[in-house]
């Protein structure tokens, strides 16, 4: 059996506000937006020149679901994104506005820095040692 995951759905306020985010501060591609009613639509982004799982940018549709935004993982880390270059991508990062709270630090398996997107979910980026992870 040959499986992988396709993406994950991640809980937002507003599409176009996450879209904005994603696209602009992150520089991910804007893989597909969808409209499949007046109240909900199917959006997919990805970063650039990915070839893995893409995130589902999922609208809140209820008060449960609008107090996961930004704490789907109960404030522990939540996403992981890899880089060919740490330092140049918190550079990056800082220079539009997102708050590290924790600055790149070298591991056994790499190279990792932990940021916070504009709802708070906290992100390792991770320049991995080569043939790790």
């Amino acid at each position: 059996m040959q499986q992988s995951i396709l993406q994950l759905a991640l809980v937002v306020d507003d599409y176009d506000h996450a879209i904005g985010y994603f696209t602009t501060i992150l520089g991910f591609q804007l893989l597909e937006d969808t409209v499949l009613s007046s109240e909900k639509r199917w959006v997919r982004v990805a970063p650039a020149g990915n070839t893995g799982a893409a995130l589902l940018l999922a609208k809140a549709a209820n008060e449960t679901q609008q107090q996961a935004i930004g704490n789907q993982s109960g404030g522990r880390v939540f996403l992981f994104l890899h880089t060919d270059n740490i330092h140049r991508d918190v550079a990056l990062y800082k220079s539009r506005g997102v708050k590290f709270i924790r600055e790149p630090e070298a591991f056994e398996y790499g190279t990792a820095a932990v940021f916070e997107d504009c709802y708070g979910n906290k992100w390792d980026l991770i320049e991995p040692v080569a043939g790790r992870i």
